[in-house]
């Protein structure tokens, strides 16, 4: 058929004798078994030795195509060995050209089903493959199947459309294993999903995928983050914030240095992976953290929205919500005031920026959303005299009958407090996981107190897919 013709059709170019030279020598000739004789020994493996080996081969009855096959086997596979060795062998500048040289004479034989495992191996070694070849590639569905990574990557830099073709499916596939995770009905899944260590996540099939196909591009690696921000915009879905994050860490523990080095987000989420590996923000890397957020230039503000993103993931939000809570009790403890924490205060400022990182992305105003005064003068103090009421009452409950005081556990919460929860975001989160707080500590009475608040966050908990599950 024409893809025979097609496939063999480079031999030509090449001087090498195809099907159709052997057809045109038999058609034009006298003696048809002389000609095929000629034919053989023209094209046969020209080795002295051979002519003695053969008859003594098709004594034992093997066909030759099944012995010049092993020839061509044998050899094809010292050629892939070969290439390989080329592209690390000599001068850097000298390097490639051998192989440049082996591609403009191969190429023409890319159809060749025994001889396109070469060709994709030079272009594989080809830091650049020429133009040219790489269009005719793109061109042709099957070509470009058989493509190595390396020479896909190479195409994709230029074409953003095709690079979104091949990504695409796998962020679909992304979030649905996020969500099946969140809506299954299995109570143990649940409460792992939190539970996983960073480094376990970033081990799932789809940021290993896009890892791959990234390699060292940092073209390629943009165009990700450009699709991430995009999709997040359009669909509020935070999972994307979490692959963003995911992804950069991926690149960071390969080391690729080439990536690594030019985000301007690396350093902080390498140390806010460490703190979500603990689900605690310690001192130390509080002031790390801190340093990263105040040292955002002039002039660069549009970090913030990459940064805000990278605290708008769950993971993340889990980690800075749980600690505010652990703060807070601190706190109590050392009758110190929240405005007075710089730890606590810092922890608000990034729970601030993740709450705020869809509103930043989608105005494109890059600055750091203002913190309401009240937030830290009034509805934390509430939240403490809270933790107050619970630790009087349990003390109380240790004393002996006759010191016992009437306190009666407070059953009423201050109107401020719930109007808080309505109006703010943050308030609303950290009155949740104060309610998860004292719901694990297993505190009946807390918890039929604040019962009555728990209606204030349904509105809010639609907003973010994942807080019921904590």
């Amino acid at each position: 058929g024409p893809g025979q013709a097609e496939m063999y059709a480079g031999l030509q170019e090449l001087g090498v004798a195809n099907g159709e030279d052997l057809k045109e020598t038999l058609t034009n000739c006298t003696e048809p078994l002389k000609a095929i004789e000629q034919f053989q020994t023209e094209n046969g493996v020209l080795l002295p030795s051979l002519q003695y080996a053969l008859p003594f081969l098709d004594l034992h009855g093997t066909p030759r195509l099944e012995f010049h096959q092993s020839v061509f086997d044998e050899l094809r596979e010292k050629l892939l060995e070969r290439v390989s060795a080329i592209a690390l062998e000599g001068k850097v500048e000298e390097r490639y050209k051998k192989l440049e040289d082996l591609l403009e004479k191969s190429f023409s034989l890319v159809k060749m089903p025994s001889i396109q495992p070469v060709v994709m191996c030079v272009m594989k070694h080809l830091p650049k493959v020429p133009e040219k070849k790489l269009k005719l590639v793109m061109a042709d569905k099957d070509l470009y199947k058989a493509c190595a990574v390396e020479v896909k990557r190479q195409i994709w830099q230029d074409n953003q459309a095709l690079f979104g073709d091949e990504v695409s499916p796998l962020l679909k596939q992304y979030i649905l294993e996020k969500e099946n995770i969140l809506f299954s009905n299995d109570i143990s899944f649940l409460q792992n999903f939190f539970s996983q260590s960073p480094k376990t996540r970033r081990q799932g099939e789809v940021v290993q995928k896009l890892t791959q196909m990234i390699g060292k591009n940092v073209k390629l690696y943009d165009m990700v983050l450009q699709f991430l921000r995009t999709l997040f915009l359009r669909t509020r879905n935070v999972h994307y914030c979490t692959l963003r994050a995911e992804l950069l860490m991926s690149l960071h523990d390969l080391e690729i240095s080439d990536i690594c080095t030019v985000d301007p987000c690396h350093k902080f989420t390498w140390c806010l992976d460490a703190c979500i590996r603990e689900k605690f923000v310690d001192n130390k890397r509080a002031r790390e953290l801190q340093g990263f957020l105040d040292g955002v230039k002039k002039g660069q503000e549009q970090v913030l929205g990459d940064l805000s993103m990278i605290l708008c993931d769950p993971f993340a939000i889990n980690t800075l919500a749980l600690s505010t809570i652990r703060h807070l009790q601190d706190l109590v403890g050392q009758d110190t005031l929240p405005r007075e924490s710089p730890d606590l205060l810092l922890l608000l400022r990034m729970l601030s920026l993740g709450q705020g990182a869809w509103d930043m992305i989608d105005s494109q105003v890059f600055k750091e959303p203002k913190m309401e005064a009240e937030l830290i003068t009034r509805f934390l103090p509430l939240l403490m005299s809270f933790v107050v009421d619970d630790h009087t009452f349990t003390v109380d409950q240790k004393l002996p009958s006759e010191e016992k005081g009437p306190i009666p556990y407070p059953s009423t919460i201050p109107e401020a407090f719930t109007k808080f929860l309505q109006e703010n975001r943050i308030a609303c989160e950290i009155g949740l996981y104060y309610i998860l707080h004292i719901t694990k500590q297993r505190n009946k009475n807390a918890f039929l107190r604040l019962l009555p608040a728990l209606g204030r966050f349904l509105s809010h908990l639609l907003f973010y897919g994942c807080l019921p599950h904590i």
